[in-house]
């Protein structure tokens, strides 16, 4: 009796392995975070995801944290950033309001887009964009880097806040925002008590426009008495 030769295929190669790519992995990421939220990202969580071998991940990406700045990296580098007019305020709004609405886009991701610190191209063109608008109204290096830190300061306060820190009542809750204003006017604090009305209710586009309008009044403000004391 002839023995029969061995199969060369030994078992099925795991579910999406050979189309693993970094751009997959960061799309199954973005679905875990959007589920379950940051904190149950994972190699294990991502290639059950994915449907492969938790181990080939590690070609694409170095663990949790690597996931996490794949991400941010990724999120970064797809803002789109406006045309440059020439004009400080309006091209500090403009790369402001890019930058606000991509972190909108995946709201649980949004932290990360804020908070991680990212040394790749992708995660550093929009601090290369602002920098640039400084530079060119006549900044020098040091005082651009404090401008641009004021700015991401105001930015990155009014999105954590906006998606995950805001008041719960936001503007359409009028229950809520009924319930909240009663409680603030009962607190037996005399200042709460009166802005009660405005501190039950929280629009989210009106805090932007307010927060980044005086950030960017004292930048301006400050760009324009350096060049007139220089």
């Amino acid at each position: 009796m002839t023995s029969r030769a061995p199969s060369t295929r030994r078992g099925r190669p795991p579910k999406g392995a050979g189309q693993l790519t970094r751009a997959a992995i960061v799309e199954a990421t973005l679905d875990v975070i959007g589920s379950d939220g940051v904190g149950a990202v994972g190699i294990r969580a991502v290639a059950r995801a994915l449907g492969v071998d938790p181990k080939s991940l590690y070609n694409h990406v170095d663990g949790k944290d690597g996931l996490l700045d794949a991400v941010a990296e990724h999120l970064l580098g797809s803002i789109e950033l406006p045309a440059l007019s020439g004009d400080l305020r309006s091209d500090l709004r403009a790369i402001a309001e890019a930058f606000r609405d991509r972190a909108l886009r995946h709201p649980a991701a949004a932290a990360l887009v804020l908070t991680r610190q990212l040394g790749s191209v992708e995660g550093l063109s929009p601090i290369q964009a602002v920098l640039e608008v400084l530079r060119a109204a006549g900044c020098d290096s040091e005082e651009a880097v404090h401008l641009l830190r004021t700015m991401l300061a105001t930015l990155i306060g009014t999105l954590l806040r906006e998606v995950s820190a805001g008041p719960t009542y936001g503007t359409s809750d009028t229950a809520g925002i009924a319930a909240r204003r009663t409680t603030l006017e009962q607190s037996g604090l005399p200042a709460v008590a009166e802005a009660a009305p405005y501190l039950a209710r929280f629009d989210s586009q009106a805090e932007f426009d307010y927060a980044m309008d005086l950030a960017l009044d004292a930048i301006v403000a400050r760009v324009s008495g350096s060049a007139r004391n220089g």
